[in-house]
């Protein structure tokens, strides 16, 4: 889909840790099911923050470093970066909703901090 880009363990820094707008990470494998349930909720979310907040998945499975690098033994989990700090790490499936909170207050402290 459009807007959501995949990275790697080569790429991540550059891609996210480095970027000039928040980002929200989502971890996952093929084989997690509370990840497929996610997927539509997160295609939502992407087209209603494009050009905001930037929005990627990284396959734990091909790309084992970053995830152990952040700590990560569960999928999903999404991770929250703004100015190359992670700024929130949610584990597990969330409704749409919260999601839709956490991005709001991702993009209200980006502006407090000049960052956007």
């Amino acid at each position: 889909m459009s807007g959501l880009s995949q990275v790697a363990d080569k790429n991540f820094d550059e891609e996210i840790v480095h970027s000039a707008m928040p980002a929200m990470v989502e971890f996952w494998a093929e084989w997690c099911q509370p990840c497929k349930v996610m997927m539509p909720m997160i295609e939502e979310l992407v087209k209603k923050y494009q050009g905001k907040i930037k929005f990627a998945q990284m396959n734990v499975a091909e790309n084992p470093k970053t995830p152990a690098r952040f700590g990560i033994r569960n999928i999903p989990t999404l991770m929250f970066f703004k100015g190359g700090e992670v700024e929130k790490t949610i584990v597990g499936a969330y409704p749409s909703s919260l999601l839709d909170e956490e991005l709001k207050k991702l993009l209200w402290t980006s502006h407090e901090k000049g960052l956007l």
